[in-house]
């Protein structure tokens, strides 16, 4: 059997993964990425991203070395967004840990050459996000990681962890092109990512029929990294029931599609296959509902809904989708067009939502408190009559982007095992990890995530090998 020696041994290249062996690499140590797709497929659900959420101002009200067009997103409103989207379920000292981290990681990932488009998370919110193309992302990152001395193994996939009698960690076996591999290696930096691209654990942990949604990001994301650190002893903790699920264009890939939104829904109507509204469009921001609207609408008849909205507010829309919205000038003929399979339901639904609808001044980039009256289900904001065509129509559906659950680990990093113990010598980060996410997720988060506790691990797994 062939066996490779290396300080540390990374598994996966998405975020977490880059950045530990980038900084894994800059201290000194010897690593070895491990990646099981193949190079020009490498970043996991990286590759189709393109956001981090990340404060402008620090716990200390200092600027970064960043400048956004919002100039006092704090860390403390960043953790105040994660807390509510999650329901207050999150993990209170991995969600200190990731937004008081943030910005200096983000300033350390640019001074390692990521080029960022640094915009407010959406014009008129209280919110900054940095924007890149993940494809150049991952590059990016990849030659900064193989610069500092990382070696990159790809279609290669972790198998086992191996553990010594006395419980550390010392190495991995790993299956590559050219057979068995071990890696001896005294610390392991799990950064596989998730299991939601597997077909069979979405029916397993979301229910029937789950086998049919698209995969926005990587196919390679199926969870056996996960099982292998189970089977090493790791406890597997978070909503494994629960996930970012997207609202998509329905015409978009089975897997791979990357971001295929159609953002502005909050500003029109939503409605199922049946023609009724089953969703209170206006409940929040669209980066605070996107990631859990996806599921609602996957849950309805054919796993389809349909946007309608009017003139006025089209121009609001951006549909980053394959498919191009329907035009009518009726809201039977919009819904016709669209395929809707009950357009008379669904135009009526629509007159009943036109005739609760009271507005004062139309505030598309705040929650402007213009709500329905008297309907079984209210819009609470940007309720206005759709009352000038022509009508437009977007198909929709939910689309998995990632799942929530995975291993427990501690704010350095370390992953815990059953009995609450550390497991020394193994560390992970991002969609890898459980306890951060719950129910929702305000948009951007997960990459930041990944970065800071992939950051976090390296100089964990440093200053272990030290000791």
């Amino acid at each position: 059997m062939d066996i490779q020696e290396y300080d540390v041994v990374v598994v996966g290249s998405g975020t977490a993964g880059l950045v530990a062996g980038l900084r894994a690499a800059e201290l000194g140590r010897s690593v070895a990425v491990l990646e099981k797709a193949p190079k020009k497929r490498q970043g996991g659900h990286t590759r189709f991203s393109e956001s981090f959420r990340v404060p402008s101002v620090g716990t200390d009200l200092e600027q970064y070395g960043y400048e956004f067009a919002v100039d006092d997103y704090t860390a403390a409103d960043f953790r105040r967004d994660i807390m509510n989207q999650t329901n207050g379920k999150a993990d209170e000292e991995m969600t200190d840990v990731l937004v008081e981290k943030a910005g200096e990681t983000v300033e350390w990932m640019t001074a390692s050459g990521v080029d960022w488009r640094m915009e407010p998370l959406a014009v008129g919110y209280t919110a900054a996000r940095t924007w890149f193309d993940g494809e150049e992302y991952v590059e990016t990152l990849t030659e900064a990681a193989e610069s500092a001395g990382a070696d990159f193994w790809f279609e290669t996939e972790a198998a086992a962890l191996r553990r010594a009698p006395t419980g550390e960690i010392d190495g991995i076996d790993a299956r590559t092109p050219d057979g068995r591999v071990t890696f001896d290696s005294n610390a392991v930096i799990l950064a596989a990512g998730d299991y939601g691209s597997s077909d069979e654990k979405r029916v397993r942990y979301y229910g029937r029929g789950y086998d049919e949604m698209n995969v926005r990001g990587s196919r390679y994301n199926t969870g056996e990294a996960l099982t292998m650190a189970e089977s090493a002893g790791a406890n597997l903790v978070g909503q494994w029931g629960g996930a970012h699920m997207a609202l998509i264009d329905a015409e978009s890939p089975d897997v791979e599609g990357g971001a295929n939104r159609v953002d502005g829904y909050q500003y029109g109507v939503i409605l199922n296959d049946h023609g009724e509204r089953f969703v209170d469009e206006g409940e929040d921001a669209r980066a605070h509902t996107y990631a859990k609207f996806g599921r609602l609408i996957f849950e309805q008849p054919n796993h389809v809904a349909y946007i309608v909205l009017d003139s006025k507010t089209h121009d609001l829309v951006r549909a980053t989708g394959p498919s191009d919205p329907v035009r009518a000038d009726t809201f039977e003929g919009v819904l016709e067009t669209i395929d809707c399979g009950d357009p008379v339901t669904g135009a009526e639904t629509i007159r009943e939502f036109n005739d609760s609808c009271d507005p004062g001044d139309f505030e598309p980039t705040t929650l402007d408190g213009n709500s329905t009256d008297g309907l079984a289900l209210n819009k609470s904001n940007w309720a206005i009559p759709l009352d000038e065509p022509p009508y437009y129509a977007y198909a929709v559906t939910g689309g998995i982007t990632f799942s929530f659950g995975g291993v427990k680990i501690e704010t350095d990093g370390a992953v815990i095992d059953t009995r609450d113990k550390s497991i020394p010598g193994l560390y992970a980060a991002g969609n890898s990890t459980g306890g951060l996410f719950y129910d929702n997720y305000p948009g951007g988060t997960a990459q930041t995530n990944a970065a800071v506790y992939g950051k976090i691990a390296a100089e964990s797994a440093d200053e272990y090998l030290q000791s």
